[in-house]
């Protein structure tokens, strides 16, 4: 029931997916969106009584509305009857129904929100936190480090992965207290590939596979990176497009750059992990499209194959038994 056009374009979104795979379905939602699914065969329905709105407050509207189809499938992720949830939205009431109805992994001092982002002809960069909080500690950014890696390497495969410390030069020392701080605890820790500080630039090359920040800093970069390549895009299509001959241009230039596109666009990942909670929860865009949904729902399975929460709950236990 999430996301600006719901429940339209996440019932479109699943029946794409399932028409090209076979992937074990939980959908919640209310009894009306249901009548709009008899189609589809092979998926367990869940019926909530509440939505919450993308104007709810966040923090108030998990309590108020606990049987929201949000909650419910917060609840179903707690009770291990699903391996992974998904949500297209209110990202605040997401992160305050995760952490309320699932529960952060014991040693885990506050979650973060991980996002994919493109390196075309590489793999992405996986940038934590995008979000989840503006403030941080240097043990805070400590755990997202490690955090980060688990989940490179569980979704894209990296087996050690190369983490950078986001700030204003990559020299050591460059940068307030936090980073400097941050820097040498990440420079002591044997379990986290710590290649040093990255900068800004650094985001979208094959330099880092994850950049570690905190979640004020973190969402301006997304957001901004977001804005830079949606005007780029569209500004190479004006100038393609523009003259007598534009037409023509454009019908050779448009199948090359649509690849390109492909690689850009944040459909292709579809959500952001919620790391740090005791089960995995995805929260995607208000305005998903169709292939963004499915593309959610296929991140969820592999992160969960890949073991992502068990594994930082083992990480963090033995980092507590060393007694750091």
């Amino acid at each position: 029931m999430g996301g600006d056009n719901a429940p339209g374009v996440v019932l479109e979104g699943i029946s794409s997916l399932l028409a090209a795979e076979r992937i074990p379905l939980i959908v919640v939602g209310t009894e009306a969106a249901f009548s709009k699914m008899e189609k589809f065969e092979d998926v367990e329905k869940v019926v909530a009584t509440e939505v919450i709105e993308m104007d709810d407050d966040p923090a108030s509207a998990p309590r108020r509305k606990r049987d929201a189809s949000m909650v419910v499938v917060a609840k179903l992720v707690k009770e291990h009857r699903a391996s992974a949830g998904v949500t297209l939205g209110n990202s605040g009431a997401a992160m305050a129904t995760a952490l309320l109805k699932i529960g952060r992994i014991k040693g885990i001092a506050r979650p973060a929100i991980a996002v994919e982002i493109p390196v075309p002809g590489s793999l992405p960069t996986v940038l934590l936190d995008a979000g989840a909080n503006s403030e941080v500690t240097p043990a805070w950014l400590h755990q997202f480090a490690m955090m980060g890696s688990v989940y490179a390497t569980a979704r894209l495969g990296i087996e050690a992965p190369r983490v950078g410390l986001l700030t204003i030069g990559e020299e050591a020392g460059k940068g307030n207290s936090l980073v400097k701080e941050a820097f040498d605890l990440l420079s002591g820790e044997p379990q986290i590939n710590f290649i040093g500080n990255v900068e800004g630039r650094d985001v979208m090359s094959s330099r880092v596979d994850v950049v570690v920040t905190d979640g004020f800093t973190g969402n301006v970069v997304l957001k901004t990176l977001e804005g830079a390549a949606s005007l780029f895009a569209h500004a190479v299509l004006d100038a393609l497009s523009s003259g007598e001959d534009g037409k023509e241009v454009l019908d050779v230039a448009l199948p090359r750059l649509l690849p390109l596109w492909n690689e850009l666009t944040p459909d292709a990942t579809g959500a952001a992990a919620l790391l740090g909670i005791d089960g995995l929860y995805l929260i995607g865009h208000g305005s998903s499209s169709p292939l963004a949904v499915a593309n959610a729902i296929r991140n969820a399975k592999k992160l969960g194959e890949g073991d992502v929460v068990s594994t930082i709950r083992r990480i963090e236990a033995s980092w507590e038994a060393r007694g750091g």
